[in-house]
């Protein structure tokens, strides 16, 4: 366990957000669904096979292959997250891509906020010359809201 960790479990957190992705179906769901498919694909294939149509075979593994990959790197972002907590002296922001974690901390007093021009754009935070981006899971409706929200608990601190 790193000192910084030490100091966070002892230190109450004033706020604490969590924003990830919304995955409505479990890695387990996920599996069934895909072997499902596969099984069906499969089955279709060696009927077509039977009846003379043996070059639908090969298709059918590149197609299943294809939609593997895919599911591969829809699975591997599935539990990217952001994480945003602010202590009275600290302001600590976790980013998970990819089983990635990237962190940050910043001084509360010293971070601008700035919203982007657009909802498409995600929340801009800067302080003494390190600049990150954040809201990247926050639909773009609620960006400026959180914006606002964060802004409102920095001035707290």
């Amino acid at each position: 366990m790193e000192a910084s960790d030490l100091l966070a479990d002892s230190e109450p957190v004033l706020k604490d957000w969590t924003m990830k992705r919304n995955c409505s179906i479990s890695p387990r769901q996920f599996v069934y669904f895909y072997v499902s498919l596969a099984l069906f694909s499969l089955a279709i294939a060696f009927m077509l096979v039977l009846v003379g149509a043996w070059l639908v075979l090969p298709f059918t593994g590149i197609e299943l292959l294809a939609v593997g990959i895919a599911f591969a790197i829809y699975a591997r972002h599935a539990v990217d997250y952001e994480r945003i907590r602010l202590f009275q002296n600290r302001l600590v922001i976790e980013q998970v891509s990819a089983e990635q974690l990237t962190q940050f901390e910043f001084n509360p007093r010293w971070v601008r906020i700035e919203a982007g021009a657009t909802p498409r754009d995600r929340i801009k935070l800067v302080s003494r010359g390190q600049t990150i981006m954040i809201g990247q899971h926050l639909a773009q409706y609620r960006r400026a809201q959180f914006a606002g929200e964060l802004r409102m608990w920095l001035t707290r601190c």
